[in-house]
Protein backbone atom coordinates (compact mmCIF):
# COMPACT_ATOMS: atom_id res chain seq x y z
CA UNK A 1 0.00 0.00 0.00
CA UNK A 2 1.21 3.48 -0.78
CA UNK A 3 0.87 6.29 1.65
CA UNK A 4 0.75 9.83 0.43
CA UNK A 5 0.06 13.07 2.17
CA UNK A 6 -0.33 16.75 1.74
CA UNK A 7 -0.56 19.86 3.83
CA UNK A 8 -4.14 20.67 2.99
CA UNK A 9 -6.47 21.52 5.76
CA UNK A 10 -7.22 19.57 8.88
CA UNK A 11 -9.72 21.18 11.21
CA UNK A 12 -11.15 19.92 14.51
CA UNK A 13 -14.22 21.27 16.26
CA UNK A 14 -15.86 20.10 19.45
CA UNK A 15 -19.65 20.00 19.07
CA UNK A 16 -21.84 18.61 21.80
CA UNK A 17 -19.32 16.13 23.17
CA UNK A 18 -18.18 14.94 19.74
CA UNK A 19 -15.06 16.10 17.96
CA UNK A 20 -15.66 16.79 14.29
CA UNK A 21 -12.79 16.57 11.84
CA UNK A 22 -12.75 18.14 8.38
CA UNK A 23 -9.84 17.57 6.08
CA UNK A 24 -8.88 18.12 2.45
CA UNK A 25 -6.31 16.38 0.27
CA UNK A 26 -5.85 18.57 -2.83
CA UNK A 27 -5.23 16.96 -6.21
CA UNK A 28 -2.74 17.97 -8.87
CA UNK A 29 0.05 19.05 -6.52
CA UNK A 30 3.56 17.81 -7.21
CA UNK A 31 5.89 16.69 -4.48
CA UNK A 32 9.47 15.43 -4.49
CA UNK A 33 9.50 12.07 -2.72
CA UNK A 34 13.24 11.52 -3.12
CA UNK A 35 15.93 13.34 -5.11
CA UNK A 36 14.80 13.23 -8.74
CA UNK A 37 11.54 11.37 -7.99
CA UNK A 38 8.38 13.42 -8.20
CA UNK A 39 4.77 12.45 -7.82
CA UNK A 40 1.31 13.94 -8.20
CA UNK A 41 -2.16 12.53 -7.79
CA UNK A 42 -4.61 13.26 -10.60
CA UNK A 43 -8.11 14.61 -9.92
CA UNK A 44 -10.62 11.95 -8.86
CA UNK A 45 -7.94 9.26 -8.63
CA UNK A 46 -9.69 7.84 -5.55
CA UNK A 47 -13.23 8.01 -6.98
CA UNK A 48 -13.86 4.29 -7.67
CA UNK A 49 -13.93 2.95 -4.08
CA UNK A 50 -15.56 6.11 -2.75
CA UNK A 51 -18.40 6.03 -5.29
CA UNK A 52 -18.84 2.27 -4.83
CA UNK A 53 -19.48 2.86 -1.11
CA UNK A 54 -16.54 0.69 -0.05
CA UNK A 55 -15.42 0.76 3.58
CA UNK A 56 -12.59 3.21 4.10
CA UNK A 57 -11.01 4.04 7.47
CA UNK A 58 -9.65 7.15 9.12
CA UNK A 59 -6.57 6.09 11.10
CA UNK A 60 -4.01 7.66 13.38
CA UNK A 61 -0.61 7.36 11.68
CA UNK A 62 -1.54 4.63 9.14
CA UNK A 63 -2.14 2.16 11.95
CA UNK A 64 -5.16 -0.12 11.67
CA UNK A 65 -4.63 -0.65 15.41
CA UNK A 66 -5.67 3.00 15.96
CA UNK A 67 -8.92 3.63 14.05
CA UNK A 68 -10.56 7.02 14.47
CA UNK A 69 -13.58 6.57 12.16
CA UNK A 70 -14.86 4.47 9.25
CA UNK A 71 -17.57 4.48 6.65
CA UNK A 72 -18.99 1.21 7.98
CA UNK A 73 -19.30 2.71 11.47
CA UNK A 74 -21.17 5.65 9.94
CA UNK A 75 -18.84 8.30 11.32
CA UNK A 76 -16.74 8.99 8.20
CA UNK A 77 -17.97 10.74 5.04
CA UNK A 78 -15.79 11.12 1.94
CA UNK A 79 -16.32 13.09 -1.23
CA UNK A 80 -14.15 13.22 -4.31
CA UNK A 81 -14.21 16.00 -6.89
CA UNK A 82 -11.87 17.57 -9.43
CA UNK A 83 -10.14 19.69 -6.77
CA UNK A 84 -9.67 17.42 -3.78
CA UNK A 85 -10.55 14.44 -1.67
CA UNK A 86 -12.58 15.77 1.26
CA UNK A 87 -13.53 14.04 4.46
CA UNK A 88 -15.66 14.70 7.49
CA UNK A 89 -15.55 12.50 10.58
CA UNK A 90 -16.96 12.39 14.07
CA UNK A 91 -14.28 11.21 16.48
CA UNK A 92 -15.19 9.81 19.85
CA UNK A 93 -12.35 10.55 22.27
CA UNK A 94 -13.20 7.42 24.28
CA UNK A 95 -10.14 5.48 23.12
CA UNK A 96 -6.64 6.38 24.22
CA UNK A 97 -5.38 6.83 20.64
CA UNK A 98 -8.33 9.11 19.72
CA UNK A 99 -7.74 11.23 22.84
CA UNK A 100 -4.01 11.31 22.00
CA UNK A 101 -4.76 12.41 18.44
CA UNK A 102 -7.12 15.18 19.60
CA UNK A 103 -4.55 16.43 22.15
CA UNK A 104 -1.70 16.29 19.59
CA UNK A 105 -3.76 18.20 17.04
CA UNK A 106 -4.69 20.87 19.57
CA UNK A 107 -0.99 21.22 20.44
CA UNK A 108 -0.20 21.75 16.74
CA UNK A 109 1.73 18.48 16.42
CA UNK A 110 -0.52 16.70 13.90
CA UNK A 111 -1.68 18.74 10.93
CA UNK A 112 -1.31 16.45 7.94
CA UNK A 113 -3.49 14.07 5.98
CA UNK A 114 -2.12 11.02 4.18
CA UNK A 115 -4.10 8.57 2.04
CA UNK A 116 -3.22 4.86 2.08
CA UNK A 117 -3.88 3.28 -1.31
CA UNK A 118 -2.88 0.69 -3.89
CA UNK A 119 -2.26 1.59 -7.52
CA UNK A 120 -3.78 -1.01 -9.87
CA UNK A 121 -2.12 -2.00 -13.13
CA UNK A 122 -2.50 0.90 -15.54
CA UNK A 123 -3.27 3.39 -12.77
CA UNK A 124 -0.09 5.44 -13.14
CA UNK A 125 1.84 7.35 -15.74
CA UNK A 126 5.62 7.67 -15.40
CA UNK A 127 7.53 10.26 -17.41
CA UNK A 128 11.17 11.23 -17.64
CA UNK A 129 11.48 14.99 -17.23
CA UNK A 130 14.45 17.35 -17.00
CA UNK A 131 14.45 17.17 -13.17
CA UNK A 132 14.03 13.39 -12.99
CA UNK A 133 11.19 10.87 -12.98
CA UNK A 134 7.61 12.07 -12.52
CA UNK A 135 4.85 9.68 -11.54
CA UNK A 136 1.21 10.69 -11.92
CA UNK A 137 -1.27 8.46 -10.14
CA UNK A 138 -4.41 8.41 -12.27
CA UNK A 139 -6.31 5.66 -10.43
CA UNK A 140 -5.83 4.30 -6.94
CA UNK A 141 -7.76 2.03 -4.59
CA UNK A 142 -8.18 4.07 -1.41
CA UNK A 143 -8.29 1.95 1.77
CA UNK A 144 -7.57 4.49 4.49
CA UNK A 145 -6.76 8.09 5.21
CA UNK A 146 -4.50 8.93 8.14
CA UNK A 147 -3.70 11.85 10.34
CA UNK A 148 0.07 12.37 10.34
CA UNK A 149 2.68 14.75 11.70
CA UNK A 150 4.63 15.26 8.50
CA UNK A 151 2.86 14.82 5.17
CA UNK A 152 4.69 14.11 1.91
CA UNK A 153 2.53 16.61 0.06
CA UNK A 154 3.00 19.92 1.86
CA UNK A 155 -0.39 21.23 0.67
CA UNK A 156 -2.23 18.31 2.28
CA UNK A 157 -0.54 18.57 5.64
CA UNK A 158 -0.97 14.89 6.26
CA UNK A 159 1.09 12.53 4.10
CA UNK A 160 4.13 10.35 3.77
CA UNK A 161 5.32 8.17 0.97
CA UNK A 162 8.52 6.63 -0.24
CA UNK A 163 9.73 4.27 -2.90
CA UNK A 164 11.16 1.67 -0.56
CA UNK A 165 9.51 -1.53 0.59
CA UNK A 166 8.73 -1.91 4.25
CA UNK A 167 7.98 -5.61 4.51
CA UNK A 168 10.58 -6.06 7.23
CA UNK A 169 9.16 -3.22 9.30
CA UNK A 170 5.42 -3.90 8.91
CA UNK A 171 3.74 -6.59 11.03
CA UNK A 172 1.64 -9.16 9.22
CA UNK A 173 -1.98 -8.03 9.01
CA UNK A 174 -3.63 -10.99 7.35
CA UNK A 175 -5.00 -10.68 3.82
CA UNK A 176 -4.20 -6.96 3.59
CA UNK A 177 -0.45 -7.59 3.89
CA UNK A 178 0.25 -7.90 0.12
CA UNK A 179 -1.18 -4.41 -0.31
CA UNK A 180 1.49 -2.99 2.00
CA UNK A 181 4.25 -2.92 -0.61
CA UNK A 182 5.34 0.69 -0.23
CA UNK A 183 5.81 2.79 2.81
CA UNK A 184 6.65 6.34 3.56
Amino acid sequence: MLWGAMNGSLELRAEGGTTRLRATFPYGRETELAPGRYESIAPRAFAARIEAGEDIHLLAGHSYDRPLASRSAGNLRLSDDDDALRLEAEIDGGTTWAADFIAAHRAGLIRGLSPGFRVPRGGERIEQRAGGLHRTITEAELFEVSTVTRPAYPEAQIEARSWETHQDRQPYRGPAYPLNRWRA
